[in-house]
């Protein structure tokens, strides 16, 4: 059985479920097991810390979790069209990952929420590129071909998985939304079945 990470931070719980969808779509590729997993906050409050282990959700990641996977899945809900401070604290932490070349070659891709429909889904993706593109990973999106991608009147994107929460995070997961979370996460399990053989 073959581990794919889907790493997310989740403010107010959309990213989460997509990410919960996502590994949906992963666990139904046979060989292939989501292990999800976030990251603590980040205060601006020198003195504030994060519990060592979540009051509920997914474990913290650790750096272990990158190099026993054969993929990743990375989320975050938009800051300004940037990815939130959470998780590129976090990226900005891989160095020695990096310098040892754990993650060149696999797959990863991307998925995000705003609380707007032009509330920056597509350059919060791009922003979460970045440190993968850095780390010599291997990006994957959602292609046309994918039926909702053509018709969704709320998230999805080709860059990947998105949802659009609402001002006040009160829209739940569109059924278009839904679809192309678990295409995602099938489509990168099955990228990473084919290039770990």
């Amino acid at each position: 059985m073959h581990d794919i990470l889907v790493l997310y931070y989740s403010h107010q719980g959309s990213v989460q479920q997509l990410a919960k969808l996502i590994a949906r779509g992963i666990e139904s590729i046979p060989g292939c097991q989501a292990r999800l997993r976030t990251v603590p906050r980040v205060s601006t409050v020198c003195e504030a810390t994060e519990p060592a282990i979540p009051e509920n959700g997914a474990p913290y990641v650790e750096k272990q979790d990158l190099n026993e996977c054969i993929g990743i899945a990375v989320g975050s809900p938009t800051r300004f069209g940037n990815m939130a401070a959470a998780m590129k604290y976090f990226w900005d932490g891989t160095a020695n990952e990096w310098l040892r070349g754990e993650l060149v070659g696999k797959p990863a891709m991307v998925f995000t929420s705003s609380g707007a429909m032009h509330g920056g889904n597509e350059s919060t993706q791009l922003s979460m590129m970045l440190p993968l593109l850095h780390h010599g990973m291997l990006l994957i999106g959602l292609p046309f071909t994918e039926a909702a991608l053509n018709i969704t009147e709320s998230g999805g994107t080709p860059y990947g998985a998105s949802h659009v929460a609402g001002p006040r995070n009160d829209k739940p997961l569109t059924d278009h939304e839904k679809q192309l979370a678990i295409a995602a996460g099938k489509r990168l399990a099955e990228t990473a079945l084919k290039l770990v053989a």
